[in-house]
């Protein structure tokens, strides 16, 4: 991670830790300290930064310990959403209401600590459903239209 991105990075977290309510860039450039413009926020989010060695770094630094014994957990969570443009909106299934509710699906693998008793997410990751796991009955109609087009060809 560069040192610029380091710097918005230390400005934007405490905003975001303080923030009550929606969170949006103009909220977050509302709640930071000094340097923390609307700009520079819009700088920050569009900067690519990968975020798995930025986590990896992280837990390497200050909470790997040789004594510990650690757990590869992974877990999938649906969280519930209204609206219609949200992206990866879809109907998952959800164990705590017992049927497919609207919201998104998030997947993360997370190292668990038996010593310390936290779990430290290695990967967290938006699950988004293919056209032909949401719709099946329009994917099987455009397969038999292609194979009768293709039969009077």
């Amino acid at each position: 991670m560069d040192s610029t991105s380091l710097k918005r990075l230390q400005i934007i977290v405490p905003a975001l830790l303080a923030i009550p309510g929606r969170v949006t860039m103009l909220g977050i450039s509302r709640w930071t300290a000094e340097g923390g413009s609307y700009r520079s926020v819009q700088r920050f989010f569009n900067t690519l930064i990968d975020w798995k060695n930025v986590q990896w770094s992280l837990i390497r630094h200050y909470f790997l310990n040789t004594s510990d014994t650690f757990i590869l957990a992974g877990d999938e969570t649906v969280v519930t959403k209204s609206g219609k443009k949200t992206f990866g909106l879809d109907r998952f299934f959800s164990s705590l209401f017992g049927k497919p509710v609207p919201g998104i699906s998030i997947f993360a693998f997370s190292l668990v600590s038996t010593k310390l008793r936290i779990s430290l997410p290695l990967l967290t990751q938006q699950m988004i459903r293919s056209n032909e796991e949401t719709n099946p009955e329009i994917t099987t109609k455009k397969n038999k239209v292609k194979k009768k087009i293709t039969m009077y060809q």
